[in-house]
């Protein structure tokens, strides 16, 4: 986010440096500060995002494969996309876990576990079996094919997650929100062709030809219409703690699904 105000009108690069501003920890804003409302039309961008944490993630994964034993390797790969991102996203996940196991159905009483900086038993153990089940699927593929995974399912799950977002009202209003910005509702089919496409080319390229296959793209699709439709019935909405889980969450079930035909 911008240090101060900024109201002028987005250029069409904006929304693009926002969302590499917000979601990342690297310094861009020395560089360019975008205006306020860019920051509302980043859902289309969060793909880009994707790629960017994606690359280093793959790119620590593999070459630390050659220097180091992979489990070691694996655990770097991971520690380096959380400090690229200030683990924003695993944030989001606890506070979630925190909100819906804590809140009894209480729409009110989730929110303001959300909201709250503390964290509990739900959000420790979601982190744990999160982080386990990652370092799992990933140690169990070979290096090569488990760094171009990567590629394929960050890009993708933050796709899905733009998706359900731009299908769902903010749940607080803009004045309660931690960030103080509510996203722009839109079209789902947004960046679809480039940004959706093709990781799932990319997938179809790694898996021989089998019915299978269609579980690596099905599954984390299937997880977020779920989500939605959670979101949707429990909350009326989302928040941003939401979208870190939506993105984790549908990551993590491309990884496990491609385990699981790679086991078969």
């Amino acid at each position: 986010m911008p240090t101060s105000p900024n109201t002028s009108e987005p250029k069409w690069y904006d929304p693009a440096w926002a969302a590499l501003l917000f979601f990342t920890r690297l310094p861009l804003w020395r560089l360019h500060q975008p205006p306020t409302e860019a920051y509302r039309r980043v859902t289309e961008w969060w793909p880009l995002v994707g790629w960017l944490t994606a690359a280093v993630t793959a790119a620590v994964l593999y070459v630390g494969s050659q220097v180091f034993p992979y489990p070691v390797a694996v655990l770097l790969a991971l520690a380096a996309r959380m400090f690229l991102t200030g683990a924003l996203h695993e944030d989001g996940l606890a506070d979630f876990f925190d909100g819906f196991g804590g809140g009894a159905g209480n729409r009110e009483r989730i929110l303001s576990i959300m909201k709250d900086s503390h964290i509990g038993t739900y959000g420790v153990l979601a982190l744990l079996l999160y982080v386990a089940l990652l370092f799992a699927s990933l140690w169990s593929l070979p290096p090569g094919r488990a760094a171009v995974l990567i590629l394929v399912a960050d890009p993708y799950a933050k796709m899905l997650a733009a998706g359900v977002v731009g299908l769902l009202p903010y749940a607080r209003d803009e004045q309660t929100a931690k960030s103080r910005i509510v996203y722009r509702q839109r079209s789902p089919r947004a960046g679809l062709a480039v940004q959706g496409l093709l990781p799932m080319t990319l997938a179809a390229c790694l898996l021989p030809c089998s019915p299978l296959c269609l579980l690596v793209p099905a599954l984390p699709f299937g997880v977020a219409v779920y989500l939605y439709f959670y979101l949707r019935t429990r909350l009326g909405g989302y928040t941003g703690d939401c979208c870190g889980a939506l993105f984790l969450l549908t990551e993590l079930s491309a990884f496990l699904a491609y385990c699981m035909v790679s086991n078969l």
